[in-house]
C-alpha cells in the first residue's frame, strides 16, 4: 500500500507544480495529462489498498480537479433536467 500512496503524493506534488506555472489555456492541457496519469494510479491504489483507500484517492483527485468536477456535475444536472 505504501507504493501507491507514495505515487499519489507525487501526483499531487506534480499537480501543484503544474498549477504554479502560467498557462495560456487555463491549465486544461495540464489537467488532461494529470487525468491520464491519475486514472491508472487510482486503479493501482484501489487494487493495492482497497475500496476505502480508493475513495480517499477519489477525494484527493476531486480536490485537485475542482473546476473540471464542477463542470461535470453541472453538465450532469443539465442532462437529467434539474434546475440550477
Amino acid at each position: 500500500m505504501t507504493l501507491s500512496v507514495l505515487l499519489l503524493c507525487l501526483w499531487v506534488l506534480l499537480a501543484f507544480v503544474m498549477a504554479a506555472i502560467p498557462s495560456n489555456d487555463n491549465h486544461w492541457r495540464r489537467a488532461y495529462v494529470l487525468m491520464a496519469l491519475g486514472a491508472p494510479l487510482l486503479v493501482f491504489l484501489i487494487w493495492e489498498g482497497g475500496v476505502w483507500m480508493g475513495l480517499v484517492g477519489v477525494a484527493v483527485a476531486c480536490s485537485v480537479f475542482r473546476w473540471p468536477v464542477y463542470y461535470l456535475l453541472r453538465r450532469l444536472r443539465r442532462l437529467i433536467g434539474a434546475k440550477e
